[in-house]
């Protein structure tokens, strides 16, 4: 196969970046779409250019680090796969294959397709975890769970954290991920305690990273690699609600800007 891809480049998040066309020539079907990048750099490499800085870890698909946009999509044309996951025989011969990194305020570009999420760090400081004692890895069985409990709690704690749901909603939202973690938490009786309170502190967060708020476009839960459901995000504002309810405030400092 042989593909053309624009790459958007960009020397960190103060430059002016713009895309640049490469060639790719005797691309294998069977390569995994970050082995393709690879294969570019090589030949960039040994040209004496500057490879293509692009993100990637454990290219199994559960890390959450290879954050491509792909044709317009995250993640590239196929459902419920990370970008290390898809393979070029997703493409056709002679296609062009425009590729950039998240676009997003709150995901600010450190170099060329990498992008910085570590606001997702700080929204998970604010309130993904239980102060609760939980004891020793036996002692999990030992408080009953009821299996639909369970299995929604371990389906919201599939979120992987990639950042594609932010990236293609027109809002930059981060409630997608933001529920996932709550949620994941709220079904079990170790999480529960905190319920109210965490919902109401990672959201003040959210919001102070300059995520928008969700108008139920859906693009989110299309593109998100592990499937999570807007189900999640309703529930989330039903505990929104709750916290608002009970006369709650927010325990957690604003982030500023350093």
């Amino acid at each position: 196969m042989k593909l053309t891809l624009k790459v958007w480049r960009q020397k960190n998040s103060k430059a002016v970046g713009e895309f640049k066309t490469y060639q790719a020539d005797h691309v294998s079907p069977d390569m995994s779409f970050l082995e393709m990048l690879d294969i570019v750099n090589q030949d960039l490499i040994m040209k004496g250019q500057e490879p293509i800085a692009f993100d990637h870890d454990c290219r199994e698909g559960i890390c959450g680090m290879c954050s491509l946009m792909i044709n317009g999509v995250g993640h590239g044309p196929k459902t419920a796969i990370t970008t290390c996951q898809l393979h070029m025989r997703s493409f056709s011969d002679g296609e062009t294959v425009t590729i950039e990194p998240w676009r997003a305020l709150p995901f600010p570009i450190i170099k060329d397709l990498v992008t910085d999420r570590s606001s997702f760090d700080r929204i998970i400081q604010a309130g993904g975890f239980i102060s609760a004692s939980t004891g020793a890895a036996p002692d999990g069985n030992s408080i009953p769970i009821a299996k639909p409990d369970a299995e929604q709690s371990m389906d919201a704690a599939a979120c992987i954290g990639c950042g594609a749901c932010v990236a293609a909603c027109p809002n930059g939202s981060a409630m997608l991920f933001t529920a996932a973690k709550l949620a994941h938490l709220s079904f079990l009786p170790q999480g529960k305690i905190e319920r109210h309170q965490r919902v109401l502190n990672m959201i003040t967060v959210h919001d102070a990273e300059g995520f928008g708020n969700c108008t139920n476009m859906g693009e989110c839960s299309a593109v998100c690699p592990k499937g999570i459901s807007l189900d999640t995000i309703a529930r989330l504002n039903r505990d929104l609600v709750m916290a608002a309810l009970k006369g709650l405030e927010p325990t957690v400092g604003i982030p500023v800007e350093g």
